[in-house]
């Protein structure tokens, strides 16, 4: 019997894989495969894979089975893997960026007379093509698509491991995952990496087998970086180490208990969002590049490198800034409050493009996902759909305050402000000389002075903000 190819992309688990399910029940022998290619970016993202292939070729192997690794063009390797075992089919997951749909058409295009293709929804809740509005056109705003969406029949159940499933014996010999240098080499910069997270199926599932924990504190606590209160699901979603169905159906079962009800249904929310952000990403795919309100393309962008550095390295000299810069670089990741915060101050403080942001996250996050970070970048900076008005500009030191009002996400992460009272640790500049000194921190010396005015730099904004304003104006009139 022919084998079946079952090309892994970012559905990177066993359970309630709708292509491997697919596979089992035709019956042939299967052959897994994962291509690493050009859309395998971003530092964090390539360590996490890293260890998620790992982790999924030990769960084939406990199965019978193995993970074939190539590196190249998948519509090349396909091709080849299947000329050399004879294989008759093709069996895989979509994904919604534009480079991999670009993937998918060389895929079908080249190999569709050779394979049988079935290429499966698997992703989100919802396929990208819908819910649309009554005119029949996409949503622009997240509300509206929100209640459509969730007014739709619930998911499906998830389904286990399929109880049989065959592998196909062949002669090719897999690349090591050492010799794809997904991991970085020296200086090894991963180490809070592996100290945060343990990428794969088995990873996940735990993460997964907490959510109810999450759900009774995540809706009073959300947005405390000094509380560990959100699921952190988020980058074994986006690998697809469990799927959206999974987490939807747990919290569903969660939300049974009254005590986790408000909880589970504000992170079912946020399963909500995503969907929406893949959406916006299918109908719009410029997303990533250009500002979804065409207005923005006139924004008087600044181009400040030393501003930008400073930013990345969590040197602004504002602590709640820094904090989540300095978190995302030990850990890959930031909690969602701080990342509205720090997105904030890259655009409307220093008056950097959001792009330059967006690339940051994706090369720095374990959760890089391309719809999601082109989406909420566009929100903070006012120029997406559902987006924050540009006027809403945080203030970095009344955020701190009201969100870590403890001081202790600052203090962990900026450990030069450990001794610093209370009552300054959101504005060390503020301090007495003397206290700056009893606590081994001299603003300006070791620890930056703030490297812009948020005041001067809130009313620069806004002055932007006038000029997109009167040159759609202008061009209205003309």
């Amino acid at each position: 019997m022919a084998p079946a190819l079952l090309w892994f992309r970012r559905n990177l688990r066993l359970c309630d894989n709708a292509a491997l399910l697919a596979a089992a029940e035709v019956g042939n022998p299967i052959i897994a495969v994962y291509v690493v290619d050009e859309l395998d970016t971003g530092g964090a993202s390539r360590w996490w894979l890293h260890h998620s292939l790992l982790s999924l070729d030990k769960d084939l192997h406990r199965l019978g089975g193995s993970l074939l690794l190539r590196s190249g063009r998948p519509e090349t390797v396909l091709g080849e893997v299947a000329s050399h075992t004879g294989a008759d089919s093709l069996f895989y997951a979509r994904r919604l960026e534009p480079g991999a749909r670009r993937q998918e058409q060389q895929v079908e295009r080249l190999l569709g007379s050779q394979l049988r293709i079935e290429a499966f929804e698997d992703g989100n809740l919802n396929p990208p093509t819908g819910p649309m509005t009554k005119s029949q056109t996409p949503f622009r705003v997240f509300t509206p698509y929100w209640r459509a969406a969730s007014a739709l029949p619930e998911p499906p159940r998830p389904l286990p491991v399929p109880d049989a499933l065959r592998f196909a014996k062949h002669d090719l010999e897999s690349r090591q995952l050492g010799e794809l240098g997904l991991l970085p080499t020296a200086p090894d910069w991963a180490g809070g990496l592996r100290d945060t997270w343990t990428p794969g199926e088995e990873g996940a599932l735990r993460r997964l087998d907490d959510i109810g924990s999450a759900a009774r504190h995540y809706a009073d606590e959300r947005d405390r970086p000094d509380r560990d209160t959100t699921s952190r699901l988020s980058p074994h979603l986006h690998f697809g180490e469990v799927s959206a169905r999974q987490v939807w159906h747990a919290l569903n079962d969660a939300a049974a208990d009254p005590a986790s009800s408000v909880g589970a249904a504000a992170l079912s929310r946020q399963l909500y969002w995503r969907d929406f952000s893949a959406y916006l990403l299918f109908h719009y795919p410029t997303l990533p590049d250009k500002p979804l309100r065409s207005e923005f393309e006139y924004f008087p962008w600044s181009e400040d490198s030393e501003g930008l550095l400073a930013w990345q390295r969590g040197r602004t000299g504002y602590p709640i800034v820094d904090a989540g810069m300095r978190q995302l670089w030990a850990t890959g990741w930031m909690h969602n409050r701080v990342r509205m915060i720090v997105a904030s101050f890259l655009v409307k403080d220093l008056l950097l493009p959001w792009q330059r942001g967006a690339d940051w996250f994706l090369d720095t996050l374990v959760d890089a996902d391309l719809a999601n970070n082109s989406a909420s970048w566009q929100w903070v900076a006012g120029c997406g759909t559902d987006a924050a008005p540009y006027f809403r500009i945080f203030n970095p030191v009344l955020q701190g305050k009201k969100f870590d009002p403890d001081g202790r996400y600052v203090r962990r992460w900026v450990p030069e402000l450990a001794a610093m009272p209370l009552k300054h640790i959101h504005d060390p500049w503020t301090a007495p000389s003397e206290i700056q000194a009893s606590c081994g921190v001299v603003v300006g010396e070791n620890y930056p002075a703030p490297i812009v005015d948020h005041g001067a730099a809130r009313m620069d904004a806004l002055a932007g903000y006038q000029m997109v304003r009167s040159a759609m104006s202008a061009d209205s009139a003309a």
